[in-house]
């Protein structure tokens, strides 16, 4: 029997989207599928203190998924009667998938400007389709948000502290999607249909990927090559694609929230490096389904990758909620002299070597420290990383 966990985890953007209803703009939540982007809109709107509180939530919500048909017909030729007739009586209008309503900016424009008092909330599993289709028709009129697989501070608080660090090894092989992180004995399973079956949907639904094949082929070298610099040329020749190729596809990829890139920081200093950067997946589990490699870490090869994939990814996630302002880079001199990550922002720079082995010595080189005297810096290891994924700021997302 699979043994899986039923509490409800609590995600820390859905405090953050409720708090800005009724503000006169349209809510956006992007993320990828699976990801627990209904489940968080039903949440937020569950626990909305709504303006006629004489009312029942569900009387005052009109919900629509935009995988259905019905919904994109119905949508199709959204004139100021319809509109009026659809929301008539009701305070909020939630679509569900919105990417795949055709003019979808226009009509969410429609209903912003002819019936301001509505509250409209739409979710989105591809950013490059919806953000292209929303963008110019929703110019000042909207609220961007984006949902990543669970975060190391949403799983501790669901549980305690010390229960998270504990299942330290299992993040890092299955990762912490929501369906994962919460059926733990066939996790690699749900982990290849996830993979299979959803992960790219959007991604081949793209005519930019005409061959499904090499773009797979692509994320397996891009996954053996975790925390190493990449040469989109390099990358080409391995899988038999031209580097501008290479770029659109990791363009996609990182749109489609399967993948990031981590540029390099200079300030132009001579001996510095600019032209590359690394990518790492968002979630670890993804990176180890493309690979095909489940196995416990003391039967593996790429430990250090996987620790250093997860500690990006999951101040990735820390970063969107609580600093969304802060850039992120790595550092390297001509020399090979590095920084795993180096954070950027109005407070100044922070630089952070991670190191999972904590018998060896590690310390930020002497020429970055030379360079920018006034940079915080700071080790990251098994003992210290809950206290960096937990770190306070005062720059809330908004």
């Amino acid at each position: 029997m699979t043994q899986s966990t039923t509490q409800h985890i609590d995600r820390l953007l859905e405090p953050i989207v409720r708090q800005r209803f009724f503000e006169g703009k349209v809510l956006v939540v992007y993320g990828a599928r699976q990801v627990g982007k209904t489940t968080l809109a039903r949440q937020v709107l569950a626990h909305l203190p709504l303006p006629d509180a004489a009312s029942a939530a569900s009387a005052n919500v009109v919900s629509l998924n935009g995988d259905m048909p019905d919904t994109r017909l119905l949508l199709e030729d959204a004139a100021p009667e319809r509109i009026r007739a659809l929301l008539e009586g009701k305070k909020i209008l939630f679509i569900d998938e919105a990417q795949n309503i055709p003019a979808i900016g226009m009509i969410l424009k429609r209903i912003a400007d002819t019936m301001p008092d509505v509250q409209v909330l739409v979710t989105g599993s591809s950013s490059f389709d919806l953000a292209n289709r929303t963008s110019e028709p929703l110019t000042g009129r909207k609220i961007e948000y984006t949902l990543m697989p669970l975060s190391f501070q949403e799983l501790k608080n669901a549980t305690d502290l010390a229960r998270e660090r504990a299942k330290l090894e299992r993040r890092l092989i299955f990762g912490a999607y929501p369906e994962i992180a919460t059926h733990e004995d066939d996790a690699a399973e749900r982990l290849r249909t996830l993979a299979g079956s959803y992960l790219y949907k959007d991604v081949f639904a793209l005519q930019a990927v005409r061959n499904p094949a090499l773009l797979e082929k692509l994320l397996r070298a891009l996954a053996l090559q975790c925390g190493s610099e990449v040469s989109y040329r390099e990358v080409g020749q391995l899988v038999g694609l031209d580097g501008k190729t290479v770029e659109r596809y990791v363009d996609v990829l990182c749109r489609s929230f399967v993948l990031f890139v981590l540029p390099a920081f200079s300030r132009n200093a001579r001996n510095e490096l600019t032209r590359t950067r690394k990518i790492y997946f968002h979630d670890c589990g993804i990176r180890n389904a493309v690979i095909g490699n489940f196995l416990p870490l003391a039967q593996r090869t790429d430990t250090g990758a996987l620790w250093e994939n997860y500690l990006m990814s999951e101040r990735y996630k820390w970063r969107l909620t609580h600093a969304p302002d802060t850039r992120a880079y790595f550092w390297r001199t001509q020399a090979q002299a590095e920084v795993d990550l180096v954070e950027e922002s109005a407070a100044g720079l922070s630089a952070y070597e991670f190191k999972w082995s904590e018998r060896r010595t590690a310390r930020i080189p002497a020429a970055f420290t030379t360079a920018y005297p006034n940079a915080r810096v700071e080790i990251i290891t098994r003992a210290n990383y809950d206290m960096f994924l937990l770190e306070k700021t005062k720059n809330p997302q908004p």
